[in-house]
């Protein structure tokens, strides 16, 4: 069939390869769509079921998983790794059996990827400097693309504890993309205690 296009009363061209039909298009002056067509909601859904990527060896991939989670409104927990970390061998694999088990789903849910610090175009790309990454293992979370650096964690006693991280990244994905502490409580003085201490 040859292309169509038509003019709707306000200027909208529309081209389509097959001629409309009754049940799929009116146009009465303005362009109306099937009323079978599901509605449209930028509110998130809560019980997210958790997403797992391929590890980051470059730059794209790494905004890419940025720009897919900030969309759901889901944390990126990101744990950073090398080749010859031994600690990492261990992390890895029990952060992602937390995530894959649906740890944080309740609370919204996570997105979860291991950065390959050595990785050439990791390094050439200076992912690590711009993140202030300098120690391996780092987990860090990004929400709505920006690093919290408040809950970044290095220390890999508390990597290896299956409980503290249960609870880390509980506390993660109760952000929902609002930045900020992810206890749920908003107050001034959650705010400012990363900046002046623990308010009491």
């Amino acid at each position: 069939m040859h292309p169509q296009i038509l003019r709707t009363a306000n200027g909208v061209i529309i081209r389509q390869t097959r001629p409309f039909g009754k049940a799929n298009l009116k146009l009465r002056g303005k362009l109306e769509l099937p009323s079978s067509r599901s509605s449209f909601s930028t509110s998130r859904q809560l019980d997210a079921k958790n997403q797992i990527y391929a590890s980051v060896r470059n730059l794209d991939q790494f905004h890419t998983y940025q720009l897919l989670s900030a969309s759901a409104r889901t944390p990126l927990i990101t744990l950073w790794t090398t080749s010859y970390c031994p600690t990492c061998r261990v992390v890895s694999p029990l952060l992602e059996e937390l995530v894959k088990s649906g740890v944080g789903e309740a609370e919204g849910g996570v997105a979860y990827c291991t950065v390959e610090y050595d990785a050439p175009d990791v390094m050439s790309a200076g992912l690590g400097l711009t993140y202030m990454i300098n120690s391996i293992p780092t987990l860090l979370s990004f929400d709505a693309q920006e690093a919290q650096v408040e809950t970044k964690v290095t220390d890999g006693k508390q990597l290896a504890d299956r409980r503290f991280l249960e609870e880390w990244i509980r506390n993660e994905a109760r952000r929902q993309g609002n930045r900020g502490g992810g206890g749920g409580h908003h107050s001034i003085g959650n705010i400012f205690s990363g900046l002046f201490g623990k308010s009491k």
